[in-house]
């Protein structure tokens, strides 16, 4: 279970964030910086060059500024994951404005995922931002869904290797499957307080034009505003907004 540090650093979080986007989306100025993570352009340019300092960033001679050496690599793995954002962005922005929820955009690289995607809603109590954020994929929404596309013999496959990390929490195999089997058949998964407490989410896969699940696209809510009567709802937006991104991809 993934909690907010109850003494965050502001300006290491915008850092860190900074440096997602640039990983993940490519480069950017100055400006669009401190447009995205919300401050004065002085303090953007001073979070840029301290990446730069370290390597996460390094400044063109049009002035924008683009992933460094320290993350090169890992952006070279990313090469479509900017093509699926930017499909995304326009469907999620539309889930939010249709459930008033925050609506996210995630991928699955072996036992992990990452959001790649995050549109948070207005609301006072709402789901923060969670673009950048890396769980493991059998402990989120979006997660299960793509675990659900692989046969058994791929998640034997997949879990069957050491983690690299010890502390790494494996799943129940058994348990798992019988959980996938369920999102195969209705094809939505459901997260109540999984992977977060006081936090529900709802799901469905994303498709490529072979009919490959690529992505994953979800709702996430405070779980004082969860009522099971409402998931209809909520599930056919996440088809609505599935089918756009497809289309766009």
């Amino acid at each position: 279970m993934k909690n907010p540090p109850p003494y965050g650093v502001t300006s290491v979080d915008h850092a860190l964030h900074l440096a997602v986007i640039l990983q993940v989306e490519g480069p950017l100025t100055v400006s669009e910086a401190a447009r995205r993570i919300g401050v004065a352009r002085s303090s953007a340019h001073r979070l840029l060059s301290t990446l730069v300092y370290r390597d996460f960033a390094v400044q063109d001679e049009d002035r924008s500024y683009r992933v460094g050496p320290v993350l090169e690599i890992a952006a070279q793995a990313q090469s479509n994951v900017s093509a699926l954002r930017a499909a995304a962005l326009g469907p999620l922005r539309t889930l939010v404005d249709t459930l008033d929820e925050t609506a996210n955009l995630i991928i699955r690289t072996g036992r992990t995922v990452r959001f790649i995607a995050s549109v948070e809603c207005a609301q006072a109590l709402r789901v923060g931002n969670r673009e950048g954020m890396v769980f493991p994929a059998h402990q989120v929404t979006g997660g299960l869904i793509m675990l659900a596309a692989l046969t058994d013999d791929e998640l034997d496959a997949l879990y069957t290797t050491a983690p690299t990390n010890p502390a790494e929490e494996r799943p129940d195999l058994e348990k798992l499957r019988a959980e996938l089997d369920a999102i195969r058949r209705t094809g939505i998964a459901l997260n109540l307080e999984r992977s977060e407490r006081g936090l529900v989410a709802v799901g469905r896969r994303v498709t490529d034009a072979r009919g490959d699940t690529v992505a994953a696209v979800s709702v996430s809510m405070p779980s004082v505003r969860y009522e099971p009567e409402g998931v209809q709802g909520i599930v056919a937006a996440l088809a609505t907004a599935a089918e756009r991104i497809h289309a766009a991809l």
